[in-house]
């Protein structure tokens, strides 16, 4: 269970294969900082969890009775989009029908830009891309690390110039003032 990403989601998005419109076909999200403690985010992490979760064959058929009994057990009935994770495990041999595009890794990127986008590339899984956000949104947590380390690292790094400067200025005035020389 513990690899199923049927189970990975919150429970509400079980259910957007039955809110979307009928018809629909295409579903573009996008993931952007809207603001916080610094105006930069560096963006880290991404490839982490695409390799952990969602490369290869990561929907199997014993993998989706496991997710059709626990979010009955969840609900009380039976939710789950059966006939589209049925489909993608025919077609597709398990592999996700997505194309996700992101800035470089280890990129700073200014607060209100896109730093990923996600959408399905057949129009039969177009739930397919909200019900992914919930894995990810797991890289909000390497960002973090990311940009709290390159803060940190800016605060100690303008230390050191400062005491550099006060040691150059000390030798400066050293040299200018003294009789030793």
């Amino acid at each position: 269970m513990e690899n199923n990403i049927l189970l990975k989601t919150d429970s509400y998005k079980i259910s957007h294969h039955k809110q979307y419109p009928q018809g629909t076909t295409t579903v573009y999200a996008y993931l952007e900082s809207r603001g916080g403690d610094y105006p930069e985010q560096v963006f880290f992490g991404l490839q982490y969890i695409l390799k952990k979760h969602l490369v290869g064959e990561v929907i199997t058929k014993e993998y989706l009775e496991q997710a059709i009994q626990f979010w009955k057990q969840h609900f009380g009935y039976d939710i789950v989009d059966r006939d589209m994770w049925e489909y993608i495990i025919e077609k597709y041999n398990g592999h996700l029908p997505i194309r996700i595009k992101a800035v470089p890794e280890g990129i700073v990127v200014p607060t209100g830009n896109v730093l990923m986008t996600i959408e399905n590339t057949d129009p039969k899984c177009s739930s397919l891309t909200t019900f992914l956000e919930t894995i990810l949104l797991q890289v909000w947590y390497p960002i973090t690390i990311a940009t709290n380390s390159r803060e940190i690292k800016k605060v100690l790094v303008n230390i050191k110039l400062k005491k550099r400067r006060r040691k150059t200025e000390k030798k400066i005035f050293l040299m200018l003032f003294s009789y030793d020389h």
